[in-house]
Parts: structure tokens; sequence; C-alpha cells
């Protein structure tokens, strides 16, 4: 971060966009690969705002400046803006107007429109431009007004790459591209360029440490039916990965050279690109024909084989074992009045996971918020503000692990002291939604946003909701936000989002109350064959995660036979599982936890 404070770079930016005659400048969360978790390099959001979140979007004008971000992280905004002089707009509530719709009711005919090309997606550039034609505006994307400014910015990563082996893989990288290079056939591409991180890693089965929480390096891949290029920096590989890399026709180019060598590509050739997954500034090819289309491997990649499946499930197995010592720990040092805080919490689940086989690092930034911390979705403490956990409440813990054989994520929430009649109610309801889900049948290719209400009709019934998705998609040993799949009802428009045998996902509904507690239950589940009949081929969820769910919060009486059933048999299935990977304290906390109600 630089030294100056928000206002003063905000100053500096508009001088910048007045001497480039730029009437509004866009700052995404975005790099050229479009990631979720972007290298500091390209945290240039974050550098101007001050806001933290993973997601959000600024413009900046001469007269005004806004930060658009959806409900998970309005809390969080509102403590980070305070005193900048960037406006919170809240993105999804009614009567708030979308960043393209500003721009509209705003800013002048022929206006000039500022941002890099590299940090926005093909599709979000043209929806720009549709949305503002009728102002016959000038885009100005050629330019990067803030690398100018951020005089201490911090150089691109430069990890290492390795490889992902067997028995951690189930198909070659040989099978891989075969995989896709047939689906570029059918469509008659003769390029297939991809972008992002986890379909480039998934393909050639490798894995790095460029992007925080997710085992992936930059870099871009460039695919024709008789040769593949991979697009990273120098000294990246060693010269037996480079070796065995060219056993299966893959040559390694410069990171800089991707641009260029797409322009000089056959005119007479097409090619295949998502234009979800690549940004505007990586969409000129030499190609006349242009295909879009999702890319194979983000289709390919989100249905794991029966191996990789078994694989998960002993990364779970780890996982758990994992949990019971940090949760053994966490009661008794509770009990004993241990000085502990938010920042403690993250500090013993990492510190107990990395005991397992197979572990790398954290999946997400651990998120531990007490009481009205736990009500902001996507809360993280840090050295300048956390909570200690003392007195009574609620503490909602929301971590993951990735592992050489698995990805895992899972929530659990868990008293401190008394817990009161109320958030019981909210807890109860919570898990009577995660059980309704975890139940539920459905038929193959059904589309995952529907699934949503399933979960949500219990929370609908007693007045009750959140604003964030039920559902995401999980990697293996990738990226823990993974599509398409995605189950969330406001998702229903999306494409692709069939649910499909293999599939990993998150089932993770919700209550907050702001500023008094929240509650999230996690699991994750897989898509497993259910019945086929002569009416409907169906599939069923596997639940993947193993840690106990506390009984404690629970109310009985607005539990349903059948959902204390399924809570047993849960934790019945826990215990079997975990019993033999723990001892001692842990084994004791186990087989406590997982009591029959």
């Amino acid at each position: 971060m630089s030294i100056m404070s928000v206002s003063e770079r905000l100053s500096a930016l508009r001088f910048a966009m007045k001497n480039a005659d730029i009437d509004a400048w866009i700052v995404p969360s975005a790099d050229p690969h479009l990631s979720e978790y972007l290298p500091e390099f390209w945290q240039q959001r974050v550098w101007l705002s001050g806001f933290t979140g993973s997601v959000g979007t600024v413009l900046v004008t001469q007269e005004f400046a806004g930060l658009w971000v959806d409900s998970r992280y309005w809390e969080q905004a509102t403590v980070q803006l305070s005193g900048t002089g960037i406006v919170l707009m809240k993105l999804g509530e009614e009567g708030v107007p979308s960043l393209n719709m500003w721009l509209v009711n705003h800013i002048n005919e022929k206006s000039r429109i500022g941002f890099n090309s590299l940090m926005m997606a093909l599709k979000q550039a043209r929806q720009l431009e549709k949305d503002l034609a009728m102002l016959n505006v000038d885009f100005v994307s050629d330019t990067d007004l803030i690398a100018d400014l951020w005089q201490d910015r911090k150089a691109l990563p430069n990890a290492p790459i390795f490889e992902h082996t067997p028995p951690f893989v189930s198909q070659t990288r040989a099978e891989k591209l075969a995989l896709v290079r047939q689906q570029m056939q059918a469509i008659s591409a003769d390029w297939h360029f991809i972008s992002s991180l986890d379909d480039v890693a998934w393909l050639f089965n490798l894995r790095g440490a460029d992007v925080q929480y997710n085992p992936v390096f930059l870099g871009h891949a460039l695919l024709s039916q008789q040769e593949a290029m991979l697009f990273i920096h120098d000294g990246k590989v060693n010269s037996e990965l480079v070796q065995a890399l060219a056993k299966d026709g893959i040559t390694i180019r410069g990171y800089d050279e991707v641009a260029n060598v797409l322009q000089q590509l056959p005119k007479q050739d097409s090619i295949l690109v998502n234009p979800d997954r690549i940004t505007l500034g990586l969409s000129h090819y030499g190609c006349e024909t242009v295909i879009e289309q999702v890319n194979p491997s983000r289709l390919l990649k989100s249905c794991k084989s029966a191996a990789d499946l078994a694989n998960v499930r002993e990364a779970m197995e780890q996982d758990g074992a994992a949990l019971c010592e940090f949760f053994a720990w966490f009661e008794k040092a509770l009990s004993t009045g241990e000085t502990i805080s938010e920042l403690t919490i993250d500090e013993k689940i990492c510190s107990a996971r990395a005991k397992q086989d197979y572990y790398i690092c954290p999946s997400f930034a651990t998120i531990a918020g007490f009481n009205g911390n736990g009500a902001m979705p996507h809360y993280r403490a840090t050295e300048e503000s956390f909570a200690y956990i003392k007195g009574n409440g609620l503490l909602l813990i929301d971590s993951g692990g990735q592992y050489l054989n698995g990805t895992t994520d899972i929530t659990r929430v868990v008293p401190v002291g008394d817990v009161s009649a109320e958030q019981k109610r909210d807890y109860t309801y919570v898990l009577k939604a995660m059980i309704q889900l975890s139940k539920a049948v459905f038929p193959r290719n059904y589309p995952s946003p529907l699934l949503d209400t399933i979960a949500r009709t219990p929370l609908w019934q007693a007045g009750l909701d959140y604003g964030h998705g039920t559902g995401h998609g999980v990697g293996y040993f990738l990226n823990v936000h993974e599509g398409p799949q995605v189950i969330s009802h406001r998702a229903y428009t999306f494409p692709y989002t069939e649910m499909k045998e293999g599939m990993i996902t998150s089932n993770e509904p919700g209550v907050y109350r702001a500023g008094k507690w929240g509650v999230r239950i996690e699991n994750l589940v897989a898509n497993v064959p259910a019945q086929k009949t002569e009416f409907v081929d169906t599939l069923k969820f596997e639940t993947l995660t193993l840690c106990p769910i506390d009984t404690r919060c629970i109310e009985p009486d607005l539990l349903t036979q059948e959902e204390k059933n399924w809570l047993n048999n849960y934790h019945n299935d826990v215990y079997k599982r975990l019993s033999p990977r723990v001892q001692g304290e842990a084994l004791d906390w186990l087989k406590l936890r997982t009591q029959a109600i």
C-alpha cells in the first residue's frame, strides 16, 4: 500500500485524468486472468480505495467517487470507506443503479471513459459499450493511469511451478489435451486461447503459488490440434519439467509474448475463446473467425472422476481430524480462561491442518467472526481490528485447506457462554435449510440455481433469508470457488449451470443480524447417482465434509424427526470415519459432539 491517504490517491488520479482528458476512470477487481484472488501487483482497487474485499469496482470522476459492491461486503465497506470521500454503492439494493447506469445518468455525451483493458473482461467491456452507446462516448483502454501513481507497487510473483502427479491425478496431460482438442474439432476451432488460471493449471496438471490460497500460477495457454503453448515468466519451470512438458508437445513461451502471438495467428484460421474468461486487452487475434463458447476445460474439470472423489474423501477425513484437534483445544482453552482472539482461531486451525499429510496451505482467508463480526459474511480479522472470544454469544468459523488430494471449505458456528433463544432459533432454521438441501434429489443436467429454493424455503417460512448464494463449485486442489454450477436463485439466467455427476458444491445457507451475530453452516457435497427409472435419471448429494455440527445451539422442537434422523446419521458417519484418525482429547471431543439428539 502507498503511504498516501485514499483522498490523496483520488486527487492524484483526478489530476492524471485531467491531463489525459479522461472524464471517468473505472477500476475493476481484476487482473489479466480475471482471477478472484489477485496478486498484489494487480490490486489497484485496494490501493486506490482502501477497501480490501475480494470484489468491487471503483468509478472516479472529477466530482464523484463510488465503490459498487454486493451485500456480502456492505458492512465492511462502510467501515473501510469512512472518511475517504468514496461513496458506497450497494449493488443489488433497490434504487441503486449499476455502475453502467450511473454513467448513463451522470456523464455528458462524447465523454471519455478510461480503464485498463487488461483488467476488464471482454464481455463486461462489450456491455459497457452497449449501455453507453447512446452517449457516443470514447473509450480509452490502452493506458494505465494508476501504474504511474502507485510508486511502491509490488512486482509480479514468480513462484516455481510444480507437477500435480499420481496418485493425486486421474488423467494425464495428454488425455486432458485430447479431450479439449476433441471439443475444438467438433466446432471447427483451429486454435483455443485460455487465460483463466485454474483452467490452465488443470489442463497441464501443473500447480503453483502465484496467487494466495489458490495453487495456480500466472500463465496463458494457446492450443491447436498439433501444438500447445504455455506462456509463463522465465525461471518458473526447471529443465526436468520443461522436458516432461515437451514430451506432451507443450512448448514454453515468454509471458509477455502472448498478445503478439495471438495477433500473428493465420488469418484463415478460427479461434475459440470464452468472452467471460478473457480480457479486452487480450482479445485481438490474427484469425478472422472467432468462436465464442465456454472453455471446454471449465466443464471438464468441474466433473471429478471416481478416483478424484476417492481422494477428496480422504482429504475430508484429514481435514476433519484437524478440526477435531482444533475444537478440542478451543473448548478446553475457553473453559480455562485462556485468552483467545479471532486471530488465534486462524492460527490454531492452520496449525492443526499443517500436521496432516498432503496439506499445502489454506484455501482462503479464515473467517472467524464473534457475535457482530460474524454477521459480515466475508469478515476477516486483522491485527488492527479483531475481537476477543469472551462473554456470551456465537462464534462463526469459515475455513478451508488445500491438500494435494482435494480442497476443503467448511463453516461451523459454536456457542460461547450462554446462547439466547433467538440465537438458537436462527441456528436451527439454518440447520433445517442445510439439511433440506443435503437431501435433495434432482435430474441430471438440472439447472443448479433452481435448487436454491429447497434451502431457502424453511427460512422464508420463518421470515428469514440471507444475501449470498447457497452454493458454489469447488475445485480439486484448485480454486475454492469454481464454476460453472452455482446454487443461487439470482443466477437463474447463467449458462452452463447444469448439475452433472462428479461436481462438488458447497451447501451454506445462513442468517445474519447486523451488529449482533451471524449463523452459517456449510458442508461440501458431491453429485452422485441416485436412481434411474423409466421417468427420470436422478442425482443426489453425498455429503463430503466430516465435522460435528454443534447441537448445543439447536432448539430441538423446531426439527422434524426426519431432520433429527439426518443429523444423527451424519454424526454417526463422522464418528465412524474420524475416530481412527484422532486420539486423546480430540477423540474425547469427537465422541461428545457426535452424540445423538
